[in-house]
C-alpha cells in the first residue's frame, strides 16, 4: 500500500512516437542530468501551469497588461523569487518561457553551475547522497526548487568528506 498521493504531476505527450520531440528530449535529458523523461515532463507541466496562469490573468483583464500585471503581482514575484523570471520581467513574459527556464532553478543544476560538481550526473549523485545542504539543511531532491536568496548558501555538509577540498570527486578549482 502506498502512503503518497496516487495523481500524477505531469502530463504524458499527445504523441508518443516523434523523432523531433523524442531527440529534444534526450538531448534535454543529458544537458541536465535527468534521470527519466518523467522529471522533464513534471518541468514542462509546471511551465504549463505558470502559463495558464498568466493567461487567465491576463485575460480576466480582458487584455490591459497594466489590470493584469495589478492582478498577477503576486504570481509575478512568486516567480521572480524562484528565479525562473528576472526581477525587470512582468507577467506577459511568463508566456514566453520553456522548460529550460523551470529545469535550471533545481538543486541539482544549481550545484552544477556554481561548480560544485563536474557533471550535471555527478551534482545528481551529490545532491541522493546527502553531500549538499541548502542553508545549511540536507536537501536529499535533485527536483528541490532553488530560490534566489538561497543560491549563496549552497554548499557541501561539513559531516560529508566532499567538504575536505583535497577530496578527489570535487571539481577542479574548488
Amino acid at each position: 500500500m502506498t502512503t503518497g498521493s496516487s495523481t500524477k504531476r505531469y502530463e504524458t505527450p499527445n504523441h508518443p512516437y516523434q523523432e523531433d520531440r523524442i531527440a529534444e528530449e534526450s538531448e534535454l535529458l543529458g544537458r541536465y542530468g535527468l534521470q527519466n523523461k518523467e522529471e522533464l515532463w513534471r518541468a514542462q507541466s509546471e511551465l504549463r501551469n505558470y502559463r495558464r496562469e498568466a493567461r487567465r490573468l491576463i485575460g480576466e483583464a480582458q487584455g490591459d497588461l497594466e489590470a493584469a500585471r495589478a492582478a498577477g503581482s503576486e504570481f509575478v514575484e512568486s516567480l521572480q523569487r524562484t528565479g525562473v523570471l528576472d526581477e525587470t520581467e512582468t507577467i506577459s513574459d511568463v508566456l514566453s518561457l520553456d522548460e529550460t527556464d523551470v529545469l535550471e532553478r533545481r538543486l541539482q543544476t544549481v550545484v552544477y553551475r556554481q561548480g560544485l560538481a563536474n557533471t550535471p550526473q555527478q551534482a545528481r549523485q551529490f545532491v541522493v547522497h546527502g553531500h549538499v545542504t541548502v542553508d545549511g539543511a540536507r536537501v536529499t531532491r535533485p527536483a528541490y526548487q532553488v530560490q534566489v536568496h538561497e543560491e549563496d548558501v549552497i554548499g557541501f555538509d561539513e559531516t560529508s568528506p566532499l567538504a575536505d577540498d583535497l577530496h578527489p570527486e570535487r571539481a577542479e578549482g574548488q
